[in-house]
């Protein structure tokens, strides 16, 4: 019984007690978040930023949805507090072309959707951003692969056990829980994605 089961069983069909214990149960996972290596994640964004290179993010599903997410916030909400405009995050989601992403798959592989599009854009100094509860999808796996054959940075945002791209991994995030509770996963990277978003914003408000 995963923890997703318990809080049901323990919640005696009622909904206030199983939205009181999901919420628990995410600040738990909130509070084992290894917060220096999410600090990591800041200060890799940070280099990006002021050396004008772009971060390259890439997830599946839910996942891909984060992506885009964080592909709004770095465009919109974090630029708009930039006095100077030419040095904002450059932050490009890859699951967001979809035209791109079902041609290389319907012609290609699958597998290839990220690292095909990673071979046009790539330049040194650029960061990738793998978003995965899993951490094993192959075309996470082989875009990190080829991503680190290049020499550059690989960051992760993990679940469950980290899975393969742990270990292909610069700077990992894992949100350790069992495998299969996707949700809190998901969860738990969004806010990783509003905390650093708030700080960034903070730190160009008052520092530039």
């Amino acid at each position: 019984m995963n923890n997703i089961e318990r809080i049901f069983s323990e919640s005696s069909n009622s909904a206030t007690d199983f939205i009181n214990g999901y919420v628990d149960y995410l600040c738990k996972l909130l509070k084992e978040l290894d917060t220096e290596k999410v600090a990591l994640c800041i200060d890799q964004l940070e280099e990006a930023r002021q050396n004008d290179n772009t971060v390259f993010i890439i997830g599946n599903g839910g996942s891909a949805s984060t992506s885009s997410h964080i592909g709004n916030d770095f465009g919109l909400a974090v630029l708009k507090f930039a006095k100077d405009k030419t040095k904002s995050y450059r932050v490009l989601s890859l699951a967001e072309n979809m035209s791109v992403v079902t041609a290389i798959g319907n012609d290609s592989a699958y597998e290839n959707i990220f690292v095909d599009q990673l071979k046009v854009h790539f330049r040194p100094g650029d960061k990738l951003l793998a978003i995965s509860c899993s951490g094993n999808s192959p075309n996470l796996v082989k875009a990190a692969e080829w991503f680190k054959e290049q020499g550059g940075t690989v960051m992760s945002w993990l679940g469950f056990d980290g899975g393969k791209l742990l270990g292909l991994s610069d700077v990992p995030v894992v949100v350790t829980s069992p495998k299969g509770e996707y949700a809190p996963v998901e969860d738990v990277h969004l806010v990783i994605n509003h905390i650093i978003v708030s700080w960034l914003q903070q730190k160009l408000i008052h520092n530039q």
